[in-house]
């Protein structure tokens, strides 16, 4: 018997691509974005329902039985009452609605994805209320939070050079028979087999996109640097050569650079916040041991004139690099940032597209999409780039999810095999690496 999965929050089906690389059957998907869901259909040949608070609601429940679920849904706040009261608490959250469905159909298990500091400080009562839900409806899930990024995953599991660190909420449905034995609160799932450790973080953007850049016939202008943007690289370009090759401590700091305060644009003030001085002291006291290069750069730049405000804030982070021009970029509303080209920082759903300096263009579809694990017969169709940046930037990494849930069947194996031992098969039977899986779709 085939398994079957609901996508909620579905966007273009992220979630969808890892049920089909294990073999299992779409049977409900839902997304308020249209242009998602013309997406989804014309990859998926499934049409998305629209909203979810009016298909599972006290009274409503259109999201048929399944097996698995899952919801890469809004991180929402959580009253903060301290009453206790689960479920209740989440109301007017589209948590809560993920719930009614949870509650009313019992999939096998759950895979639930969101931000990262859904499970931090700041959203600790949140994350609480989530959890008292979850094993309230039977759910066997550990309060220690899944955080994964692709990058941290290697190549032969589905591994990506993108630093994307979201939470996975996986639990497994427990009947009452069994939870004396598997008790509902647990450790977390284990990943050591398929992530990598600090040391085997080698990725390198040059290599592991090339195959990609060089399948990318026709370069849209669009993606390449304009002259504004050359011209404002060029003049960091040029501090930087006056530090190159010298001493370490001379190199360029670490903490933003903010070239307003070496022109005296910048200054304390008596109700600036803590952090603000922290960085105008920092500026200052790099300015003094370094009065003779910097005022020079500043008189062949024409003291920055030219420059927009957030073009002289300017952030290095790419430790001893000889070039701009050999790291990734970003130009961002809070300045320029310079990182090592190893792995690319989180696609979002914002224009904030990382700049490949060695090729002095942002990234493509076609590059972001592979970040994100998503297949290379994906078709966005005649949509606008703007849009699918946007809805590559909303998704999930394919290979985090997949090798979240192989780890959570390793786990809860042998309460699967009394309750869905077809769920169980299917993922064993899976290849390791989503990638092949989804070739051969």
């Amino acid at each position: 018997m085939t398994i079957q999965f609901s996508d909620l929050f579905s966007g273009i089906g992220g979630f969808h691509a890892v049920g089909k690389a294990f073999g299992w059957s779409n049977v409900y998907a839902c997304d308020i974005d249209q242009k998602a869901r013309a997406i989804y259909a014309k990859n998926w040949g499934m049409n998305p329902s629209v909203d979810i608070t009016t298909d599972a609601n006290d009274s409503v429940m259109r999201v048929p039985k399944h097996d698995v679920l899952f919801a890469g849904f809004p991180c929402q706040p959580f009253s903060k009452s301290g009453k206790q009261r689960g479920m209740d608490e989440a109301r007017g959250t589209l948590f809560w609605n993920i719930a009614k469905v949870i509650e009313k159909r019992k999939p096998k298990i759950l895979v639930l994805e969101n931000v990262a500091n859904l499970a931090g400080p700041r959203h600790r009562h949140g994350w609480e209320v989530i959890l008292r839900t979850l094993r309230g409806f039977g759910y066997r899930v550990s309060d220690e939070p899944l955080i994964i990024s692709p990058h941290q995953i290697k190549r032969n599991y589905g591994g990506r050079p993108q630093n994307r660190p979201r939470i996975y909420i996986v639990a497994t449905f427990v009947p009452p028979r069994l939870r004396t034995k598997y008790p509902l609160s647990t450790l977390g799932v284990d990943m050591k087999s398929v992530t990598l450790t600090r040391d085997e973080m080698d990725w390198n953007l040059k290599v592991d996109l090339g195959f990609k850049t060089k399948k990318i016939v026709n370069i849209q202008d669009s993606l390449r640097l304009n002259e504004s943007e050359l011209f404002w690289l060029n003049i960091w370009e040029d501090l930087l050569k006056r530090f190159v090759f010298r001493k370490k401590e001379s190199r360029l700091p670490g903490f933003p650079i903010w070239a307003d305060v070496w022109l005296g644009n910048i200054r304390v003030k008596r109700g600036d916040p803590v952090w603000k001085k922290d960085f105008i002291f920092k500026n200052l006291d790099f300015y003094e041991a370094n009065k003779r290069k910097i005022d020079s750069w500043l008189r062949s730049a024409d003291y920055l004139e030219t420059l927009p405000p957030s073009r002289r804030k300017f952030e290095w982070q790419a430790g001893d690099a000889k070039s701009i021009f050999d790291c990734l970029i970003q130009l961002r509303p809070s300045g320029i940032r310079v990182k090592r080209a190893n792995y690319a920082p989180a696609a979002v759903a914002i224009t904030q597209t990382p700049i490949l300096g060695h090729l002095k263009r942002k990234l493509s579809i076609e590059e972001v999409s592979y970040l994100q694990g998503i297949p290379n017969w994906f078709d966005f169709g005649s949509q606008s780039d703007s849009h699918t940046y946007r809805q590559l930037g909303n998704g999930i990494s394919i290979g985090a999810a997949f090798q979240a849930i192989r780890a959570l069947i390793d786990r809860d194996e042998k309460i699967l095999l009394q309750t869905s031992p077809g769920l169980v098969k299917s993922v064993r039977n899976a290849p390791k690496n989503p990638d092949k899986a989804l070739k051969l779709l």
